[in-house]
């Protein structure tokens, strides 16, 4: 028979035992997916409120969000400044996220906020853009298409649309946009070659991503130069902005814009001939395999490193390429023949 003594070591030891199988099985639950969690949290900072451009790729990131299940949040700064992101970033890093996606504002202002991400662990992915110079400060770049042709390929559609001849202008997003500031260099650099030195590049003026003050700068921009033929305006907001400046001045068609723009903002303005034609991407791509490579790095399966490839469903293989880079694919040019086949 058993004593009180030797019932009550046996009642202790059986307690020892289901309190060590519990701390283990919390333990386990504890590790989940990804460092230590259950759920992978991925954030997406725009560089401003209010941009369709940038809903459309947090789109893209939904959709990867609900295929692979992480969990996907999205917060921005109400003015795209080159440090208006600053204390987003600072507090998703007190949130503890893993992947902070962020299109920036600035190719160097965000370095060190970076910096304090990485040394917690977040992969940091830059989205859209790239930050050139500061490129240890990130571990990899989605960019939509390839920006060595984006700003060339802006001045030979526009050139086509005036028959290589007369008065242009550029209205950019913000003075400290890395991914406009490259595109305008490529659309000068462009401009040297012999086939467009009847175009002239009169002016490049900022809109800050702003409606109200993109439409302001492309009404100047009329008024300053009444030979104009042609403005080129490589984001969505500015494009728009600008189509609505010529639309109420009269200016079309001997007015051409043409820029960055998505469908739905820009078609009622292709379809009344303001525009003839304009391009982009698909930003909803982009998030989509943001969302993919995100997931593929916490988990392990993808290593940030050039020449490694991965699967996107629908995008198929992509490979990370000189400098971490990710192209998504090439650009679409939009015009009345084919802006119905598309909706974003």
């Amino acid at each position: 028979m058993f004593t009180k003594t030797t019932s009550r070591i046996i009642i202790v030891l059986i307690l020892t035992v289901l309190i060590s199988v519990n701390v283990f099985a919390g333990g386990k639950q504890e590790s989940g997916t990804a460092g230590g969690k259950e759920t992978i949290k991925v954030v997406y900072i725009p560089k401003n409120t209010g941009n369709p451009y940038f809903d459309s790729i947090i789109g893209g990131f939904e959709k990867a969000a609900g295929e692979l299940g992480f969990e996907f949040t999205t917060v921005a700064p109400a003015t795209a400044e080159a440090t208006s992101q600053i204390p987003f970033i600072k507090a998703q890093i007190q949130r503890g996220v893993d992947v902070l996606a962020i299109s920036p504002n600035s190719p160097d202002a965000l370095n060190q906020v970076f910096k304090q991400a990485m040394d917690k662990g977040i992969y940091v992915l830059i989205v859209n853009s790239d930050i050139p110079g500061s490129e240890d400060y990130r571990h990899a770049a989605v960019l939509p298409m390839d920006f060595e042709i984006t700003g060339s390929s802006q001045v030979e559609l526009l050139g086509s649309l005036i028959d290589y001849e007369g008065e242009i202008a550029v209205l950019s997003a913000t003075a400290d946009a890395p991914d406009q500031n490259y595109w305008i260099e490529g659309m000068k650099k462009a401009l040297k070659d012999s086939k467009y030195s009847k175009m002239k590049l009169v002016d490049v003026v900022y809109g800050d991503d702003d409606p109200q003050k993109s439409l302001t700068e492309a009404e100047a921009l009329l008024l300053k130069y009444p030979n104009l033929r042609g403005i080129i305006s490589p984001t969505t907001v500015g494009v728009a902005a600008t189509a609505q400046a010529v639309e109420n001045a009269g200016r079309a068609p001997e007015l051409q814009v043409t820029g960055l723009g998505t469908p739905n903002q820009m078609r009622r303005f292709i379809k009344n001939g303001t525009v003839t034609a304009f391009a982009l991407w698909s930003p909803f791509d982009e998030g989509y395999l943001a969302g993919y490579l995100a997931i593929g790095l916490v988990k392990g399966e993808i290593e940030a490193k050039d020449g490694e490839t991965f699967d996107v469903p629908g995008l198929g293989e992509k490979k990370i390429g000189d400098n971490r880079i990710i192209i998504t694919g090439p650009p679409t040019v939009f015009t009345k023949d084919n802006i119905d086949n598309f909706d974003f």
